[in-house]
């Protein structure tokens, strides 16, 4: 290879670099589409995961509350790990976030068993133990899925700089996709399909997301590679 050549190659991947690491726009529009795909997959699983832990555990004040409040701490505990995760960690948020939604994918494609066997062995247990047995069975992916947004914050205010912008666009097109992924799966979905595939549904779009991201994690690695030589 020619001095030229490695020249040529240096200044592409410098220029490569810079955008992606200091053009916030073009961060936000390629995070976006992914964190609205995040956002509709969350509240499939809410609608779905709801239904079914009616399914075992009846339909009542107190089974709606269990099962609300839980949902909400694990999504309120999640935040404050992944924003401290990302504070610690800035460079990494993007691996994070990856990780993050690959862990709800995984869990997402078995929970329908997982919520069916936990309603079977606690059918006619007491509702203290009906409250653990949900809060341990949907912490961990309702608190990755709190994690993602701080996380993704931490990551675009750094690139943007304006920390009011950051969280208005993220949870924005987030909130945007939890509309729209309640408005399909609430009203025609259940009219054609099975609630497991609904659920299943949302686990494939969970790990698409995190495949693209670990990809363009990927690329930066590279490209930041190749300005340091």
């Amino acid at each position: 290879m020619t001095t030229a050549s490695v020249a040529t190659e240096a200044r592409s991947a410098n220029t490569d670099f810079a955008i992606l690491a200091n053009d916030g726009d073009l961060l936000a529009r390629r995070l976006a589409p992914l964190f609205f795909v995040s956002g509709a997959a969350a509240l499939i699983y809410q609608v779905c995961w709801q239904r079914l832990l009616f399914a075992a555990f009846g339909v009542d004040i107190d089974s709606v509350t269990i099962i609300v409040s839980v949902f909400m701490f694990g999504l309120g505990l999640g935040a404050l790990v992944g924003g401290t995760i990302a504070d610690r960690r800035p460079q990494l948020a993007l691996l994070f976030f990856a990780l993050s939604e690959l862990g709800i994918g995984l869990f997402g494609w078995f929970s329908p068993d997982l919520i069916r066997m936990t309603g079977a062995l606690f059918v006619a247990a007491p509702q203290w133990q009906i409250a653990i047995a949900n809060f341990l069975l949907l912490l961990l992916p309702t608190c990755l899925m709190g994690a993602t947004l701080p996380i993704l914050v931490a990551h675009v205010t750094r690139r943007w700089g304006n920390v009011g912008k950051s969280i208005g666009m993220l949870y924005q097109v987030n909130t945007f996709g939890a509309a729209m992924g309640i408005a399909v799966v609430g009203f025609p979905w259940f009219l054609f399909f099975e609630i497991d595939t609904a659920i299943r549904m949302a686990a494939v779009l969970n790990i698409l997301v995190s495949i693209i991201t670990l990809f363009w994690v990927k690329r930066q690695w590279q490209i930041s590679r190749a300005c340091s030589r």
